[in-house]
């Protein structure tokens, strides 16, 4: 990583730690967090890289955090409370904090950048969410 006095940070995102295998989540794909790593403070971003037909695992909402996600390589879907969407490369979804959202791989995979204000401790995740 980069970072200097003159105000920014650098990283390859492959140089983030792997959350997903760490939590033995690593079937779905990979889950690199970013935020302290660059010395953001109120701005995180999160690249998944979903396994084909896979899905996150759980679904999650916020109390206050306003999220984007954008697919870059892939299809798949994504169910954001009652709604299912369709997803394409350059798809973009903005996701207001308080609606569940899970996402679902395509059959070649997704690759999804996701960006978001910070707010500790506001997010809650919902286990066996999507279930068909």
């Amino acid at each position: 990583m980069t970072q200097t006095s003159t105000g920014y940070g650098r990283i390859n995102f492959d140089e983030v730690t792997d959350l997903a295998a760490q939590y033995g989540m690593g079937e779905i794909g990979e889950s690199r967090y970013l935020r302290e790593d660059v010395g953001a403070e109120g701005v995180g971003m999160t690249l998944y890289r979903m396994n084909p037909g896979r899905r996150g695992g759980f679904g999650h909402r916020h109390r206050n955090a306003e999220e984007m996600y954008v697919v870059l390589s892939g299809t798949g879907r994504v169910k954001i409370d009652d709604d299912i969407l369709d997803l394409r490369p350059l798809d973009v979804v903005r996701v207001a904090p308080a609606s569940v959202r899970e996402f679902e791989a395509g059959p070649d995979g997704m690759h999804l950048l996701a960006a978001g204000t910070h707010v500790k401790d506001d997010g809650e995740m919902l286990q066996d969410w999507w279930t068909d």
